[in-house]
């Protein structure tokens, strides 16, 4: 004789499966709102930071009149146009009221203790030097990593930080380097801020690693740059 009941309903597999369906219909719907919301906002994101990179620029160098951006790729450089190309250093170029040269900025960035610290820096052919820095993006620790924008004796590294190129003009002369509070001996040492050395060491690595592409395809180009802002 056997035990199996037979008064069990079965499964309702059917409501299952209509459960199933609607949570993936929902799941899609939601991820084309996303991608669509993204898509929508992407302009503006890339206005507003356009904005805030060229804010950057005319305080690093107040008495632009002009600034034209450029990227430098392999084989030389050119006006830009949307996004840079593969491989290619996007830098801006300013010029005063007359049409002349005065500097260079372009971003570098670097991991730092939170997140990817990226800094606008300054760059003037004539000394062959960084004169400022402006940081564009930063997640570190308040009241330490930000101690390299409100820390004077940090921002004095870059009043004049060599970034002379070799005879070759490939490669810098020297590396940019961050070294220990209070150890600075050379003009591309960078001299680090006790407690932040992590976010210190970012700066100096993204400002290094920007240099080494840009410059050697820069200064081969600087008679182009002098007529940029008539071109």
């Amino acid at each position: 004789m056997s035990n199996q009941r037979t008064d069990i309903p079965p499964a309702d597999i059917t409501g299952s499966g209509r459960l199933v369906a609607t949570l993936g219909l929902v799941t899609m719907i939601c991820g084309a709102l996303i991608v669509a919301v993204w898509q929508w906002t992407l302009p503006a994101i890339a206005a507003n930071k356009k904005v805030m990179l060229e804010r950057g620029v005319k305080a690093l160098v107040p008495d632009a009149a002009r600034i034209v951006e450029y990227d430098a790729a392999a084989d030389g450089i050119h006006p830009a146009q949307g996004d840079p190309v593969a491989g290619a250093v996007r830098f801006y170029a300013t010029y005063d009221g007359g049409g002349k040269l005065l500097a260079i900025a372009a971003e570098g960035g670097a991991r730092g203790y939170a997140d990817v610290v990226r800094v606008l820096y300054g760059y003037r052919p004539g000394c062959e030097c960084i004169f400022g820095i402006r940081v564009v993006q930063m997640k570190e620790t308040p009241g330490i990593g930000d101690k390299i924008i409100t820390d004077a004796a940090f921002v004095a590294n870059f009043d004049k930080l060599d970034v002379s190129l070799a005879t070759d003009m490939k490669s810098l002369a020297n590396d940019v380097k961050t070294v220990k509070h209070g150890s600075k001996k050379f003009g591309w040492e960078i001299d680090a801020i006790t407690g932040a050395t992590i976010t210190s060491k970012a700066v100096g690595r993204g400002i290094n690693d920007s240099v080494q592409v840009l410059l050697p395809r820069l200064r081969p180009h600087l008679e182009q740059l002098e007529k940029g802002a008539s071109s």
